[in-house]
């Protein structure tokens, strides 16, 4: 957690590897592409391949708490090792489990500690982490990695509510009545203002990109990519190893994913009403145009209880993070059963 009374790891308090070395958290909303561009980093090579999203700070901190507690730790090592975030590593938990207990003091060890082991195992050099809503953490990110580079993937809301949608995510607050797409949208334009805004606090360690970009005009965004982590993306290698999502969509539209069929960019303008994308557009038209995205209907307007629908969400999404980050209570707002992940 973000929390005082947790101690940063003294592994980060040494001198910063090299940028070539850096580990590289590929962040964002969920459903913007986070796991497309995660893959195409492990097929261009040179890091450790791992199939799962990690969940270290939006999961594992909140549910065991101070990790420099020997008890946390071997909670956390019960419940981890019984879970696919264990088994995507391809690790043996042991002598792993040892040198968790001697040298992890918060999230940042253990993600470090396994990552590490991993790209040892593999004979690569570097690793990278891909949990979307760890683009809530990145003040706890640099506290415990400092060295780690951060891209923050963006996507046009109106694309991104469409899929979390399907996900039923978030749950809308019960006086709600609008669609799921409505909610999703107002969760985006927030999760993506607080990580631009401490993403600005990194410095030349953060970076953002641009979905439609990264499917428009691979190779432009690939070789700025090659810049900031330090390392070749070869465009035509990355598709002929074609890792996960790089040769097979990772897509909520099923019926889209056959060949010649996949187009997800702009979906939208297909599957929301002009009511729909007026009511969107009012909603979150503000951070549409903030983060370069176009508004598209000439009637979106700010319609009768939207400014207390925005304040709404906003004061209910702000009080989950809190208390999941700042309050004992974050335990018990977390799953608790790991076998399911």
């Amino acid at each position: 957690m973000e929390n005082a009374t947790q101690p940063a790891m003294t592994y980060a308090n040494s001198a910063p590897s090299l940028r070539g070395e850096a580990p590289v958290f590929v962040l964002g909303c969920p459903r913007s592409g986070t796991t497309y561009l995660y893959h195409v980093l492990l097929s261009a090579g040179n890091f450790a391949i791992y199939r799962a999203e990690s969940e270290v700070f939006h999961l594992l901190e909140p549910r065991f708490g101070d990790l420099s507690i020997a008890a946390n730790k071997k909670r956390l090592l019960r419940a981890w090792s019984k879970s696919r975030l264990f088994t995507a590593t391809g690790l043996a938990m042991e002598p792993l489990g040892e040198t968790i207990m001697r040298e992890c003091h918060n999230g940042g060890d253990f993600l470090r500690i396994v990552m590490e082991e991993m790209a040892r195992q593999q004979g690569v050099q570097r690793w990278a982490e891909c949990t979307p809503d760890h683009l809530l953490y990145l003040s706890r990110i640099r506290q415990t990695i400092p060295n780690a580079l951060v891209i923050h993937i963006i996507r046009d809301g109106r694309d991104v509510a469409l899929s979390m949608e399907k996900q039923e995510y978030p749950k809308r607050l019960p006086w709600d009545r609008s669609r799921g797409r409505m909610a999703a949208g107002l969760y985006w334009e927030w999760i993506v203002q607080k990580g631009r805004q401490d993403g600005a606090k990194l410095g030349s360690n953060y970076t953002e990109v641009r979905y439609e970009e990264l499917i428009g005009k691979p190779r432009e965004v690939l070789a700025r990519l090659s810049a900031f982590i330090d390392q070749k993306l070869d465009y035509d290698e990355i598709q002929k190893v074609g890792i996960g999502s790089v040769s097979r969509p990772n897509t909520s539209f099923q019926e889209e994913s056959g060949a010649g069929n996949f187009d997800p960019i702009g979906r939208w303008r297909k599957l929301y009403s002009p009511e729909e994308t007026a009511r969107f557009e009012g909603l979150v038209g503000d951070g549409l145009l903030e983060f370069g995205y176009p508004l598209e209907s000439k009637a979106a307007t700010k319609a009768p209880g939207v400014s207390a629908i925005r304040w709404q969400y906003r004061a209910y999404f702000e009080l989950k993070f809190r208390l999941r980050t700042k309050t004992p209570l974050a335990r018990f707002l977390v799953t608790q059963d790991f076998s399911k992940l």
